[in-house]
């Protein structure tokens, strides 16, 4: 890249216009919620183009990556080989509404990887869970699912629902436009609490076709499962007659070459994937046991479809990206995050900070929590007792010093093969500033009947 710019010095005035000709025309500016920054204030970024480590926004101000499009920009921004093979594969066409061959070596890719024996392909996460919940719900003949409170599978209906007072209770709405109806056969129970689980599962066992959670969360920021949460997930879904369905939308193939599956090792009945296995393109897919997944039409009753579902440019990327994540690449991504929450850490440390650094793999947050008070950060509960307004303040600070972070305190942060030494000096060279503002940071006023907002933190 070039010398880069100082956004502080530099500004945001174009990203600005064009975010004000954007809330004209869309909603809130913005075609996802998180990129608003309403959780951190200020001008969203408008990104012009993007190599390797790097952004460059539309000021011409350049910016180390810590989001990584939410995930999928495994081996860094517009990586020579993947462009060349997307290249070929859009000079041959864009899509034929007809089975092509990179699909099907994408599914052998996937199939290859990890436990499950097929996979249909859809084009975004929130779509392969809403498939994956049908498909459980036509295998077992019941109605209800289980999920974890700040566990994200997508805007699906049934899992926009937010927990009731009661240990393990009914969802109910968590979004206008979701109905009573559409939330309420949804259990939602604390994340990591297997009594709650339990409590659950004995209450309403008959009636549960299915227990989904993320195989590691990142979207309350990174909060792994405790030392054989999943195995008891899965175990406890089988001895009901129920399903367990492991979403990797975020995990899969990020954190090892199997996702989540290759560190924890246990094999989920039906399995979404995202973001790496789509190579920066809109792709996803679901999969599990050949049994489940034939009663998907037309093989089987259940029915789902999709126009661009198997896209040859998106099975492109996808393909080429998989193949090119070898064992130098996670071993890599590994020691990277290591090291920038390690440098975060010391830096905030030095101002006095209290933080808790936290990994799922090589997905991390730096949680603004007392250490003595939270030595874990389990669940959602736990992550929103941190404290925001010195989130909030040491991200602008990381901007102003040319380091986009993701703008929410409750978001993993994403690291690539593409960051080497330099990206992690300028890194480096942004925390003093950025801890000294966290430092100073003044608490949030209490929230009013007119300031509180009931909704989830905003998401990707």
């Amino acid at each position: 890249m070039t010398e880069p710019r100082n956004p502080a010095t530099h500004g945001s005035a174009a990203s600005q216009a064009l975010f004000d000709r954007a809330r004209v025309v869309t909603p809130g500016g913005v075609n996802s919620p998180v990129r608003a920054f309403h959780a951190v204030g200020g001008t969203p970024r408008f990104v012009t183009s993007a190599r390797g480590p790097y952004l460059l926004d539309a000021d011409g101000n350049e910016y180390v990556d810590l989001i990584g499009s939410w995930g999928p920009m495994i081996l860094g921004h517009a990586h020579p080989e993947v462009i060349a093979a997307v290249t070929r594969a859009v000079s041959a066409g864009t899509s034929y509404g007809t089975p092509t061959r990179p699909e099907v070596e994408l599914a052998e890719e996937i199939v290859a990887r990890t436990p499950i024996e097929q996979v249909r392909f859809v084009s975004s996460g929130t779509e392969a869970t809403m498939s994956a919940i049908r498909l459980a719900r036509g295998v077992t003949g019941r109605a209800k699912l289980v999920k974890f409170a700040g566990c994200y599978h997508g805007h699906v209906d049934a899992l926009l629902a937010s927990a009731g007072s009661g240990v393990a209770t009914f969802g109910h709405p968590d979004s206008p436009g979701v109905t009573g109806a559409q939330a309420g056969d949804t259990l939602v129970v604390p994340y990591n609490d297997r009594a709650a689980v339990s409590d659950v599962f004995a209450r309403y066992g008959e009636e549960i076709a299915a227990i989904i959670t993320e195989a590691a969360p990142g979207n309350m920021g990174a909060v792994p499962p405790e030392d054989g949460f999943n195995e008891f997930l899965a175990a406890t879904a089988h001895e009901h007659g129920a399903l367990f369905i492991s979403d990797e939308v975020m995990t899969g193939f990020r954190v090892s070459r199997s996702g989540w599956y290759g560190i924890d090792g246990v094999a989920a009945d039906l399995v979404t994937f995202g973001k790496v296995m789509g190579g920066g393109f809109p792709a996803a897919a679901f999969g599990g046991k050949a049994a489940h997944m034939e009663r998907l039409s037309p093989a089987g009753p259940v029915y789902q479809a999709g126009t661009l579902a198997g896209n040859p440019v998106a099975t492109t990327a996808g393909l080429t990206t998989l193949r090119l994540a070898d064992a130098q690449v996670y071993a890599h991504l590994d020691r990277t995050a290591a090291t920038i929450a390690g440098l975060v850490g010391e830096a905030l440390t030095k101002e006095g900070v209290p933080h808790l650094p936290q990994f799922a793999g090589n997905l991390f947050s730096i949680f603004f929590v007392d250490p003595t008070e939270v030595p874990r950060v389990r669940n959602f509960d736990d992550a929103r007792s941190q404290a925001q307004h010195r989130f909030r303040a040491f991200f602008h600070a990381m901007l102003d010093g040319g380091v986009h972070l993701p703008p929410s305190a409750f978001e993993a942060w994403f690291v690539s093969a593409a960051h080497d030494e330099e990206a992690l000096e300028r890194i480096a060279s942004a925390l003093p500033a950025a801890a000294r503002a966290a430092a100073a940071a003044e608490p949030d006023p209490a929230p009013t009947a007119e300031t509180a907002d009931p909704t989830q933190q905003e998401r990707s």
